[in-house]
């Protein structure tokens, strides 16, 4: 088993409530780790992990949410023969590997070793000078650091620092329920709301056979659930809804009327459930059901606090991070979901309130809403994984 060196931000800032968020990190990394047998364990500032150093045991911890970097490290004695020998073979591999410049960055959180952090770096520094002499120093942007962590329990050596997603740990801030469409958009939104610390169950409105997005949809799901699992995915047949408001709503309400619906759904399955609020990823000014005016007659439908993580992105910053979290591929596919073939030809952008409730007040939405209950499945994501 290798050793990674585990830091997080945000946690470190916070106060009294600090060893509850630190907790809940390590299970989180325990769940990441469990397919390979790897263990946790807590120290000051830190976590460090035994696991093997394998290309899917990185990729499982830069996906843990509230990790803000990792490194494979080597565990050593606190003696300084044995520091120095692995110093001189991590350089040795960096030389191997093009390295003409570098530094040392020592660290002594055990002040009863007796060499101070700068004598560290000054006495390691002048070793590998001595062993590999076309090597210079780089104090600014060397091409490898050997970085040293003089510890209670023994020094770390390595030479990356990898990135982690950061954010909180998935679970410490609620539960939300995201609306999934199959777009670029919503599985962002949903992987933000994870990010900031929610467990995020998944709603998705089902209208075949016009809308066909049910496949891409559980792939999102696949995806998501390495970030945040386990999870829910509540698969809602919404046809019938959209059969009714096309033969009684005026067409440029359709967009509005059937986002209220859902909404209202998502409302009382959320509140079922236990969530706390729902997660869309509309953004403002993209589409004309995304102006203010829009999302206020959107909002009045739910009892829940809508939030919208995407709200201050534009389209490339969406769209990069959907790369980030490589739902962008599945959601470029060309399955189409029920908002976009029921789209109006000319949609109202600046409805009113009281437009929109005269148009949709033929629909009996009790009913509507109790069959599509009725009709829903669940799917389970993540079990048997992170």
């Amino acid at each position: 088993m290798e050793v990674f060196l585990i830091r997080y931000g945000e946690i470190a800032l916070k106060g009294k409530n600090r060893a509850y968020f630190e907790e809940a990190l390590a299970g989180r990394l325990r769940r990441a780790l469990a397919p390979w047998g790897g263990r946790v364990r807590r120290g000051v500032g830190r976590f460090f992990a035994e696991a093997p150093d394998l290309p899917e045991v990185r990729r499982a911890l830069a996906r843990v949410f509230g990790v803000a970097s990792y490194s494979p490290a080597l565990r050593l004695p606190l003696e300084m023969p044995a520091i120095q020998e692995a110093v001189l073979r991590l350089a040795e591999e960096e030389v191997a590997k093009g390295g003409r410049t570098f530094r040392v960055q020592a660290r002594r959180a055990e002040k009863r070793f007796p060499l101070t952090s700068e004598e560290l770096n000054r006495r390691l520094g002048a070793l590998v000078l001595e062993r590999f002499p076309g090597l210079k120093v780089d104090l600014e942007a060397p091409d490898f650091t050997l970085f040293l962590e003089v510890r209670l329990e023994g020094a770390y050596l390595y030479t990356q620092k990898l990135p982690g997603p950061g954010g909180l740990p998935v679970g410490v801030t609620g539960r939300a329920l995201a609306l999934l469409s199959g777009g670029i958009d919503s599985p962002v939104a949903a992987w933000m709301g994870m990010k900031r610390g929610l467990t995020v169950d998944l709603v998705h409105f089902d209208a075949p056979p016009a809308a066909t997005a049910r496949g891409k949809v559980e792939a999102l799901a696949e995806v998501l659930a390495e970030w945040g699992g386990p999870f829910r995915l509540f698969v809602v047949p919404f046809t019938k809804v959209q059969l009714q408001i096309g033969r009684h709503v005026p067409e440029r309400f359709h967009t509005l009327v059937l986002r209220r619906m859902m909404v209202r759904f998502a409302g009382l399955l959320a509140e079922r459930e236990g969530a706390l609020a729902l997660l869309t990823g509309e953004s403002l000014g993209q589409v004309a059901s995304q102006t203010l005016e829009s999302l206020r007659v959107v909002d009045e439908a739910s009892a829940l606090p809508i939030l919208r993580p995407l709200v201050g992105l534009d389209k490339e910053e969406i769209v990069a991070l959907a790369k980030r979290v490589e739902s962008y591929e599945i959601s470029i596919r060309p399955e189409e979901d029920c908002c976009v073939v029921f789209a109006p030809r000319h949609p109202a952008t600046r409805p009113r309130l009281d437009q929109v409730q005269r148009a949709e007040a033929p629909l009996d939405v009790a009913a509507l809403l109790e069959e599509a209950l009725a009709g829903m499945e669940i799917l389970s994501y993540g079990t048997t994984n992170r």
